[in-house]
C-alpha cells in the first residue's frame, strides 16, 4: 500500500476567505460572477435610494423636515426623577441625556448586583445540603421561566405596598425603606462630590497601573501592603480636599413631618426596575458559575484538599480562579440582556432613555429620528459592555497562561 503525499495548503482546506479583511471580502466577492454581482449591488443601492426619497415626499407633504434639528429645540415636558438637573424648556437633546443617564445607572447597579446574587447562588446550588440546594433551584427556575415584565410589576406593587414613611422599615441603621422609595446615608460634600469622586478614581486607576508594572519588575507584592497602598490612595484626595476647606457632614435619612428627608433616595420605580433586572439576571448567572465551577476536574479538589486546604480555601484559591475563564464570556451576554431589557422601565414608569425618548417623538413627530437614536445608544452601551469585559477576559486569560 503506497500513501500518496499532495500539496494541499491550509487555505485550500480550511472553507470560507483565506484572509481577513474587507479587501479580501471584495476580491472573494467580485471572483464569482463579477457582472452579476455588481448588478444585485447596483440594484439594492437603486432600491434604497428610491424608498428614501419617497420617505422624505412624503415626511415633506405632512409637514415634516428629516434630521436632528428638534433636538435643540424646548422640550415643554417634565422629567420625574433624574441625576442631572432638568426643567421643563430645557431642549430635547438634555431630556435625551437624562434618560441615557437613567438607563446607564439602573443598569450599573443591576449588573453589580446581579453578579452579587448570581455567584452566591451558584455557589449555594452546589451546597452539599439538599434544602439549601433545592431552595436555590427552585429560585433559578422560577425566574427563569417567567416573564421579565411580570417580575417588573410584581416588584413594583410588592415596594408600593410597603409601610408610609411614619412606619418605615429600617432593616439596616441608617437605611429606611418605605413605599416612597428607599432612603440611604450619605456623606455631604457641599457640592464636590462628583469631583471628588473623579479624584478618586483617577488615583485608584494610576495606583493600580504602578502596582502592575512594580509587579512585572520585582514579583507580587504581600496583600496587606497592596490593600494599605489602594487604602491610602482612596484617602489622599479626601484628605486635600479637607485641607483645601471642603467640609464632611454625615447625612442620614430621619422622618420630619409626614416625610422623610436627608440622605439619598431611590423613587419606587427605580428600585422596582434594578432588582427586578438584578434578580432576573442572577438566575442565568447563577447557573453559569454552578456551570463553570463543575467544569473544574474533581482532581483540583482532591489535589488542593491534599495540601491542608478547607473547602471554602479550595474553592476561591484554586477553581473559581479556573472557572472564572469559562465563567467570564457567558456572563457578558447577562450583562448585556440586563442592559438592553433595562428598555421595559416604561412599563412601570421609569423615564429611561426609550420612555422619554417616546415622549419626544409623540410630541415633534420625528420618530425615525427617534428609533434612531434608540438603536445608537442602546449599540453602544452594548459595545462598551462586550469591549470592557472582552478586555478583561483577555487580560485574565493572558494572566493565567503565565502562570
Amino acid at each position: 500500500m503506497v500513501d500518496v503525499v499532495t500539496n494541499t495548503s491550509v487555505e485550500d482546506e480550511a472553507p470560507g476567505r483565506s484572509q481577513p479583511g474587507v479587501l479580501a471580502f471584495f476580491r472573494l466577492w467580485l471572483g464569482h460572477w463579477p457582472l452579476a454581482q455588481i448588478a444585485l449591488y447596483l440594484g439594492t443601492l437603486l432600491l434604497f435610494v428610491y424608498l428614501g426619497r419617497n420617505l422624505v415626499a412624503n415626511m415633506a407633504r405632512l409637514g415634516l423636515t428629516p434630521g436632528f434639528e428638534f433636538l435643540d429645540h424646548a422640550a415643554n415636558y417634565e422629567i420625574g426623577e433624574g441625576f442631572i438637573a432638568y426643567a421643563a424648556g430645557d431642549s430635547y437633546a438634555r431630556a435625551a441625556l437624562v434618560g441615557l443617564i437613567n438607563t446607564v445607572a439602573v443598569s450599573a447597579l443591576g449588573c453589580l448586583l446581579a453578579t452579587v446574587l448570581g455567584v452566591g447562588f451558584g455557589i449555594a446550588r452546589l451546597s452539599a445540603n439538599p434544602l439549601i440546594s433545592r431552595l436555590v433551584q427552585g429560585y433559578v427556575e422560577i425566574l427563569r421561566n417567567t416573564p421579565l415584565l411580570l417580575q417588573l410589576f410584581a416588584w413594583n406593587t410588592v415596594i408600593h405596598l410597603l409601610p408610609g414613611p411614619r412606619q418605615a422599615l429600617s432593616p439596616l441603621p441608617g437605611v429606611l425603606l418605605t413605599s416612597r422609595g428607599l432612603f440611604l446615608p450619605t456623606i455631604g460634600t457641599e457640592g464636590h462630590g462628583l469631583t471628588l469622586i473623579f479624584a478618586v478614581a483617577i488615583a485608584v486607576i494610576f495606583t493600580r497601573l504602578v502596582l502592575r508594572r512594580r509587579r512585572r519588575l520585582t514579583g507580587p507584592l504581600a496583600r496587606r501592603v497592596v490593600l494599605l497602598t489602594y487604602a491610602a490612595t482612596v484617602l489622599a484626595p479626601l484628605v486635600i480636599a479637607a485641607g483645601l476647606g471642603v467640609s464632611f457632614t454625615f447625612d442620614q435619612p430621619t422622618l420630619k413631618g409626614f416625610n422623610i428627608r436627608g440622605g439619598i433616595s431611590m423613587t419606587p420605580e427605580f428600585a422596582a426596575l434594578m432588582l427586578g433586572l438584578a434578580v432576573n439576571a442572577s438566575a442565568s448567572i447563577a447557573e453559569t458559575v454552578r456551570s463553570g465551577i463543575l467544569a473544574i476536574p474533581k482532581g483540583q479538589w482532591e489535589a488542593a484538599g491534599s495540601l491542608g486546604l478547607r473547602p471554602f480555601a479550595v474553592l476561591r484559591l484554586v477553581v473559581l480562579p479556573q472557572a472564572l475563564r469559562i465563567i467570564i464570556p457567558v456572563m457578558t451576554s447577562s450583562y448585556l440582556s440586563l442592559t438592553k431589557n433595562s428598555s421595559l422601565a416604561v412599563a412601570i414608569g421609569f423615564p429611561d432613555l426609550v420612555s422619554i425618548l417616546n415622549t419626544t417623538a409623540n410630541v415633534t413627530g420625528q420618530a425615525l429620528e427617534v428609533i434612531a437614536l434608540m438603536v445608537g445608544a442602546y449599540l453602544t452601551l452594548s459595545l462598551a459592555t462586550s469591549a470592557i469585559m472582552n478586555a478583561y477576559n483577555r487580560r485574565y486569560a493572558l494572566r493565567g497562561s503565565c502562570r
